[in-house]
């Protein structure tokens, strides 16, 4: 009887352990990708905390995305990124800081290699 319930509790152990460790797995294909827009005058880097394939050009990039350069950033949450056209649009929240400027978004589009950037939806603009 001592036998069978040592055994009893190790295989609930071994089952609370394998449980753990699936909910633990991510459905993430990329795990903190890094990318990075290329034009003549900068480069903007690109992380997030997990990515997604959508085709074979698009990612989805989501939790704390962050576009940076050495004049801006951009945070939010959830953006596709197109790694061929080097174009990025984000539907959610967004927020861009720079120097002299914040704006707050519902959204953004990142085009022409990043030398344009256009803020959607209801858009705040704080200048100093």
């Amino acid at each position: 009887m001592f036998l069978i319930i040592i055994f009893y509790k190790q295989i609930n152990l071994n089952s609370v352990t394998i449980e753990e460790n699936v909910s633990s797995l991510s459905n993430a294909d990329i795990s903190e990708p890094k990318f990075s827009i290329n034009n003549d005058s900068r480069k903007i880097y690109i992380t997030a905390s997990q990515g997604n394939f959508i085709n074979k050009d698009e990612v989805l990039l989501k939790e704390n995305v962050r576009f940076k350069s050495n004049d801006f950033s951009i945070e939010t949450e959830k953006v596709i990124f197109n790694r061929n056209k080097q174009t990025a649009k984000s539907e959610v929240k967004s927020m861009f800081k720079s120097e002299n400027t914040t704006i707050t978004s519902d959204g953004f589009n990142i085009h022409d290699k990043g030398n344009k950037i256009i803020f959607y939806g209801n858009s705040y603009i704080i200048l100093k």
